[in-house]
């Protein structure tokens, strides 16, 4: 074999060109499969110090609940995909006034963004990225912080978002709430209230008889 290269150093060259074609080739398809993959959903369990801190997790995919029920009782439900597969995706929608059909009573306000900004048009089962990414509807925080930055900057550090448990995690663990287990998705904004008892502070509080 080699006193045949040696008289044909041609096949040398060309087989290096050969296989650094096809180390090229695979090399960009690789950068391609993980560009279109969809993004890791979020971890539910984050480990820091001896005590883990749990996210909990997002929604399940929705299904429309038909009213109907089986053999056994149980709630016959189909997947969102079912009705909208076969209508028309309406990209300017921003309002719940006139939908009549399974979105009866759904309150929407959420800025100016519309339905397709978080539905995903080709897919009702799933969310979508900014980019166009598919993004299932347990891993909601991704999709949330993509806009919503300043309120993730302040959950990572603890001062947004509602949690259990214990700030030394070297003491215990930490449950923390997602997105939507505090804010509705389709009117995130918390309505006004008015406090049932007023605040109490070392001014408004009366000082107990003999206390300096």
């Amino acid at each position: 074999m080699s006193l045949y290269l040696k008289k044909h150093p041609w096949l040398v060259w060309l087989t290096f060109v050969v296989l650094a074609s096809g180390l090229s080739m695979a090399i960009v398809w690789a950068q391609k499969a993980t560009t279109a993959a969809s993004p890791e959903p979020l971890a539910n369990v984050k480990p820091s110090g001896p005590h883990p801190v749990i996210i909990k997790p997002g929604p399940a995919t929705p299904r429309l609940d038909t009213g109907l029920k089986d053999k056994a009782g149980n709630a016959v439900t189909v997947a969102c995909n079912t009705c909208h597969a076969s209508t028309t995706p309406d990209v300017q929608r921003n309002t719940s006034i006139d939908l009549f059909q399974a979105h009866r009573g759904l309150q929407y306000q959420h800025g100016a963004v519309t339905c397709l900004s978080c539905h995903n048009a080709s897919n009702y089962d799933t969310l979508h990225l900014a980019d166009g990414r598919s993004v299932a509807f347990p891993d909601v925080m991704t999709l949330c912080s993509q806009c919503h930055g300043t309120a993730r900057r302040d959950y990572d550090h603890g001062s947004h978002g509602g949690m259990n448990g214990h700030w030394d995690l070297t003491k215990g663990g930490r449950i923390r709430n997602n997105c939507i287990n505090c804010h509705d998705p389709h009117h995130p904004e918390f309505p006004l209230v008015q406090p049932v008892l007023p605040p109490r502070d070392r001014i408004s509080v009366p000082k107990a008889e003999g206390s300096h």
